[in-house]
């Protein structure tokens, strides 16, 4: 059986406090890939859904999510701090494992083709290979790529482009107005020669709360962990650390306790496999599907701690043949959980592996 490129999306709605809006636009997409997660935030008056799976189950699952969204979101009635363009107002493709950040594109071209045949809503291309940004959309620096010029009149636009992985991470700052607070985020942006690889906006909340609200989008050089570290050096007094989203657990730190992004690609594989057990039936099948249920549901809530991302990782590898010997295990599937084993065994640190040298060389052996 061929391992499937798998693509995780990110895409963020304009509906942050209207619980039946945002469970029509999950199970909208839960219908055609696999949801790792769903985050609203009122504050922003938004929420991030990470979707993941194959390139067709991805942007039928977008489709079904946008078409949610445009029937019940309407941007002349929303407020919320988050900037924003649509209704349903950014969709990343991330390419995850051995995929290519070119057929992301690819497929982000797809999905905005179909938006604007299907929904007819003007589509906004970014990212990677567009040569403009999400904020060159947000300043209104350029047109639609496709439909307008003029925006649908409930529901914006949709920008859709090709990214890699990044960490949507916020900080709660303590004695820091929010003119000092626009300062800290201005420091901090890799364009203004602050940290690389760092975006970051300054939002008040209500109760008179300051956020920094960053994105890291070269986690490789800068972590939430380096963000933390130089606020601290600049004698920043912070509060509540927190993930938007889904995390790599190669850059987790105790915020992303139960929000890592290969745990929550194990749990599903892992709640596939239960399912698809419960339709063939039998004994044997049926205790399998109790088992792979509850396996789902401990790799979902896998904390950000090395002995539980090397059994996690262990877990997610050994769940490969078990669902092959249930004759449960198709191609997406085995993508994810063998995505999910690589990703975590990458965060295992160097003095944990020699803790448990003999338990990395059999996780290495099974990997390769």
């Amino acid at each position: 059986m061929a391992e499937e490129d798998l693509f995780e999306s990110v895409p963020n709605f304009s509906e942050g406090r209207r619980r039946d809006v945002i469970d029509a636009i999950a199970a909208a997409a839960a219908a055609e890939a696999h949801v790792l997660d769903t985050d609203a935030d009122p504050d922003h008056n938004r929420v991030v859904v990470s979707i993941a799976g194959s390139r067709s189950h991805v942007v039928d699952a977008l489709l079904g999510a946008i078409g949610a969204a445009v029937e019940r979101i309407d941007l002349r009635s929303h407020s919320g701090v988050h900037p924003r363009v649509g209704a349903a107002d950014v969709i990343p493709i991330v390419p995850l494992g051995d995929a290519a950040l070119e057929t992301a594109r690819e497929i982000a071209h797809d999905t905005g083709k179909r938006v604007w045949a299907e929904l007819k809503v003007p589509v906004y291309f970014y990212g990677h290979g567009e040569g403009r940004t999400l904020a060159d959309i947000r300043a209104g620096r350029v047109k639609p790529d496709l439909g307008g010029p003029d925006l649908h009149p409930t529901a914006g636009a949709v920008c859709v482009g090709a990214r890699r992985t990044l960490v949507a991470f916020n900080v709660m700052l303590f004695d820091t107005d929010l003119v000092a607070a626009r300062a800290v985020a201005r420091s901090m942006r890799e364009s203004a020669a602050g940290l690389r690889g760092v975006q970051a906006l300054a939002f008040e909340l209500p109760g008179q709360r300051v956020q920094l609200s960053m994105n890291l989008f070269r986690i490789d050089e800068t972590s939430p962990a380096d963000v933390i570290a130089e606020l601290a050096r600049r004698g920043v007094a912070m509060g509540a650390e927190q993930v938007v989203g889904l995390c790599p657990a190669v850059v987790a730190t105790p915020a992303a306790d139960g929000r890592i992004l290969e745990g929550r690609l194990a749990g599903a594989g892992a709640a596939a496999g239960a399912a698809r057990c419960s339709e063939r039936g039998g004994e044997e099948h049926a205790a399998l599907a109790v088992r792979l249920t509850r396996e789902a549901d401990e790799l979902a809530r896998l904390p950000a701690d090395q002995d539980a991302i090397l059994a996690g990782a262990e877990r997610a590898a050994a769940l490969v043949r078990v669902l092959q010997a249930a004759q449960v295990l198709d191609g997406e599937v085995e993508a994810m959980l063998r995505v999910a084993a690589r990703g975590l065994r990458d965060a295992v640190q160097p003095g944990t592996q020699s803790i448990y040298r003999a338990r990395i060389d059999a996780l290495d052996a099974r990997l390769a």
